[in-house]
């Protein structure tokens, strides 16, 4: 890995935990809720992030594609104005896949990470199911909701989402993805 992406990445990663911490600590303003939110952010967003980005890396290479995070700017800005409001507009970057793919690939390609955040999901459910204590139990609340959100967020079938690029490619597997995604979220499980 570069310096350069390995840069976007932190930077990212850094931007989008602050961002879901003032959304968990209900603002910026409230330091101490924020200081509490921030390392739980840290390790469920950065976790969910950064494995669905490299999902996306990973996959382009497995198809013969060059494949590098870049960081973008504006989104990353538009997370931290969006958490003030008591939402998360999470679209800090993107990996950007060079050279010959094909619709199917790059389906494929889109759909490792929003895949691999129901899988992280997943596990952070099993480690609150277990109940170790109060504090894995709040980690495995959140990294659930969070990675479950961050997969709903990226299945919309909009802009440069990974969503639009899985419906284009194959719309019933985008539906066999996106729909349980969006029924749990609705029903108040997301």
């Amino acid at each position: 890995m570069k310096a350069k992406e390995r840069n976007d990445l932190i930077v990212s990663w850094l931007t989008i935990s602050v961002a879901f911490a003032m959304l968990i600590g209900r603002g910026f303003l409230n330091i101490v809720a924020f200081v509490v939110a921030f390392p739980i952010s840290a390790i469920v967003v950065g976790t969910g992030f950064i494995a669905h980005e490299m999902a996306h890396r990973q996959m382009a290479k497995r198809f013969g594609a060059h494949a590098e995070y870049r960081a973008w700017q504006i989104g990353l800005i538009f997370a931290l104005i969006s958490a003030l409001f008591g939402f998360i507009f999470a679209a800090p970057g993107a990996v950007y896949i060079f050279g010959n793919i094909t619709r199917k690939q790059n389906g494929i390609i889109s759909l490792a990470g929003p895949a691999t955040n129901v899988v992280i999901a997943i596990g952070f459910l099993i480690l609150e199911w277990f109940q170790f204590n109060s504090w894995t139990n709040v980690l495995g609340m959140l990294g659930f909701q969070i990675n479950m959100f961050l997969a709903l967020f990226n299945m919309l079938p909009i802009g440069p989402l990974d969503g639009k690029k899985v419906f284009v490619w194959d719309p019933r597997i985008w539906a066999l993805f996106f729909v349980p995604l969006a029924v749990a979220y609705l029903i108040g499980i997301i």
